[in-house]
């Protein structure tokens, strides 16, 4: 029997050696990801005063969102095993430096359609590097080092999504829009300068004939489709037209792009990675961590914006304990798995994150941000940003070195599905409260309610189910480190 078609599988051996430059390298490649996941939230910021500027219709600002995030959302799978056939080092800085010649595009432009374009680059570029920068970190890491790099690389990325609140509405309100993309060309200067003199190059481990083509034209346009569904599902609700027709679309596809790959000489993503427990597990506890926490920040947000009338930036204020919470919580889930396994590393976090959005399921319309929102918030965050750490560690511990670029990109792609579902299936819930009529007064609270309410129960459901799904025992330590990528 081949070793690909084993639920646990050896990794191949590795040179020797301990890089010493492994955590300034580190330090470039969280500065990255936090770049990433920044732009996702200080754009939604930003939109108000951008259409105002720029003269944009509702149907524009949308694509402003949409382009980036089918984008991103799409070329994951293709960008992780890009980096595994043409070196993750070549495809990082790639990805790093269409990203940030997108975003001096989308800082200058002066119509829809440009913005729409550059945005739709920096969401090629994201999902060149995002994957590319995993794959390095899980093959210069091993063992407990490996858990901890993993869980700065989750705090780092978990508190960009919480600090691009804060960072959209400051330089909104004292700069300009502008900045909020062009803020993106001294960090991607820099992170280019850089990282050559930190991460050495090498050759690909493995090295393809030729580029699985049907298999890109059929996955690629399948994800997409599917997380657009899943987008127009959460603005516009399951019943809308323009739902249900993108879901069938990506799921035919999909049948399609399984029939390519079963296959092709050199696919662009091995069946057997996904029969593997480990891979398979991790992929499912991503897209429940995913889900539950956009879906609690969504909820969070619009609560304290349309209840209390909170601006941007005072949001982003609420939200930096949050922030603080998701790297304590990353830290020590690192920690703990190294110690204790998966397993119970999970299920302490999905039931942390059950208790904190059931304390949230019970908010009254005047609430004080102390004494009702922050202790319901902060451990849910916690938790789940915990989650997270087990989702990575377990899915990436038991992968070959020349596939770790993929399995990246498959990782990643279930962040971004479980985001768009969480956020989609939680709006719905809370249509009430979020539709309703400014003009008309208060919004309601039941709807926040309701829908915090069924975060918890998913979460209760994902802590029972997280003890026979991850893998028993701790992540292997025995692998040994690479010093090149």
């Amino acid at each position: 029997m081949s070793d690909r078609t084993l639920p646990f599988h050896v990794p191949a051996p590795h040179p020797p050696g301990l890089d010493p430059r492994r955590w300034w390298a580190l330090v470039l490649l969280c500065l990255a990801q936090f770049m990433v996941i920044l732009d996702i939230t200080v754009v939604n910021v930003a939109l108000p005063t951008i259409g105002t500027d720029l003269q944009l219709d509702r149907t524009s600002l949308t694509w402003v969102v949409t382009a980036y995030t089918l984008c991103f959302g799409g070329l994951l799978l293709l960008g992780g095993r890009l980096a595994d056939t043409l070196g993750r080092r070549r495809t990082f800085l790639t990805g790093l430096g269409l990203f940030t010649l997108a975003s001096l595009a989308s800082g200058l432009a002066q119509t829809a359609t440009v913005l729409v374009a550059a945005r739709a680059g920096q969401g090629v570029g994201a999902a060149l590097l995002s994957p590319a920068a995993l794959a390095i970190i899980t093959t210069t890491f091993q063992g407990p080092e490996r858990n901890r790099a993993l869980g700065i690389w989750a705090a780092i990325a978990g508190a960009g999504a919480a600090v691009g609140v804060l960072a959209g509405g400051l330089l909104v309100e004292y700069a300009s829009w502008r900045w909020v993309f062009l803020i993106n060309l001294p960090v991607g200067i820099l992170l280019a300068a850089a990282v050559p003199a930190l991460i050495a190059a090498a050759r690909p481990a493995h090295r393809i004939r030729r580029l699985d083509l049907p298999g890109a034209l059929t996955g690629t346009p399948a994800t997409a489709a599917v997380i657009y569904g899943l987008v127009t599902a959460g603005s516009h609700g399951w019943g809308a037209t323009t739902t249900p027709l993108p879901l069938a679309i990506g799921l035919v596809l999909t049948g399609g792009f399984v029939a390519v790959e079963r296959t092709a000489r050199e696919p662009l993503v091995p069946l057997g990675l996904l029969v593997r427990r480990p891979l398979l597990a991790g992929q499912l506890v991503m897209l429940a961590t995913s889900g539950l926490l956009l879906a609690t920040y969504f909820l969070a947000s619009l609560y304290l914006q349309r209840l209390h009338g909170l601006t941007a930036r005072d949001t982003g204020l609420v939200f930096l304990p949050a922030a603080l919470a998701t790297i304590a919580g990353s830290h020590l889930a690192a920690s703990a798995v190294s110690r204790l396994g998966p397993r119970p590393v999970a299920a302490v976090g999905f039931v942390l994150a059950a208790a904190g959005t059931l304390l949230l399921s019970r908010l009254p319309a005047e609430a004080s941000v102390l004494v009702d929102l922050l202790p319901g918030l902060l451990p849910a965050t916690a938790g789940l940003r915990g989650g997270f750490v087990v989702a990575t560690t377990t899915a990436m511990a038991h992968v070959d070195y020349d596939q770790a670029g993929v399995t990246s990109g498959l990782l990643s792609t279930g962040h971004e599905l479980g985001a768009s579902l969480g956020v989609a299936v939680v709006s719905t819930i809370a249509t009430a409260s979020i539709t309703s009529d400014p003009m008309a007064g208060r919004p309601p609270v039941g709807g926040f309610d309701r829908a915090f309410l069924a975060c918890a129960l998913l979460a209760a459901v994902a802590a029972v189910a997280a003890g026979w799904l991850l893998p028993p025992g701790r992540p292997p330590a025995s692998d040994r480190p690479v010093l090149a990528h």
